[in-house]
């Protein structure tokens, strides 16, 4: 008996079976993450790609932060164990949990992030000097690596919206490494979407989403030890 309890215990601890565990996380929680982002995601695709319709693809692109945010918190939360994995029920649980939070403070960056990119597709009809495009490309790349630390401080933990975004002003600097880590997975992002296709990081949510987690680790330990009871 103890010989068959024994490797009921074996199985789905090992290297193989952990590795098996992650795939089938990553394939489920990227499944559930495009069918929650899909009314947004079919809407880009009756949108035509013309500057005029920023406002536009600002709205569809709203379902992607609770979207998003469910997905980390499933990531963060998988379990290793071949023999007890839910990522579906913990991705729904993600999605009741932080999709209110999540829009509080995606909302506002979308609506900031299309006003800096619809002023630098108009920028020769405003007649500011060339370094204002510049400066507004700054503003707009700090923006989204505030948003990707708000995205994880949303996704883990219990906050309000005022105060997520105060620490996640507060970790662009103090977490470096974790801010440049953030950096990289946007620049790769970005490189994709613009030489390949624009679906591929999409197909790639999770992947990139568990990257963030990792590089993200120092935020999250420092969050725990120093900003929660």
């Amino acid at each position: 008996m103890s010989s068959g309890v024994q490797h009921a215990v074996d199985f789905g601890a090992g290297a193989l079976s952990r590795a098996a565990a992650l795939i089938h996380t990553l394939v489920t929680v990227e499944a559930l993450l495009l069918l929650a982002a899909a009314p947004g995601l079919a809407g880009l695709l009756l949108v035509r790609p013309d500057p005029a319709n920023l406002p536009l693809v600002a709205v569809c692109l709203l379902p992607l932060g609770p979207a998003l945010s469910a997905a980390l918190y499933a990531l963060h939360h998988r379990s290793r164990d071949l023999t007890d994995l839910h990522p579906a029920r913990t991705y729904a649980r993600g999605w009741r949990l932080n999709a209110l939070p999540a829009l509080k403070l995606f909302t506002p960056l979308l609506v900031w992030l299309t006003v800096i990119a619809f002023t630098l597709t108009h920028f020769s009809a405003t007649g500011l000097p060339g370094w204002w495009a510049v400066l507004l490309g700054a503003v707009g790349a700090g923006s989204l690596l505030w948003g990707a630390h708000a995205l994880v401080l949303t996704s883990l933990f219990t906050f309000r919206a005022r105060d997520t975004a105060r620490l996640s002003a507060y970790f662009l600097f103090r977490r470096a490494r974790a801010t440049l880590g953030a950096a990289s997975l946007l620049l790769l992002t970005a490189a994709s979407t613009a030489l390949l296709t624009e679906a591929l990081p999409a197909l790639l949510a999770a992947p990139l989403l568990l990257s963030l987690l990792h590089s993200s680790r120092p935020v999250i330990a420092e969050t725990q030890e120093d900003f929660t009871v």
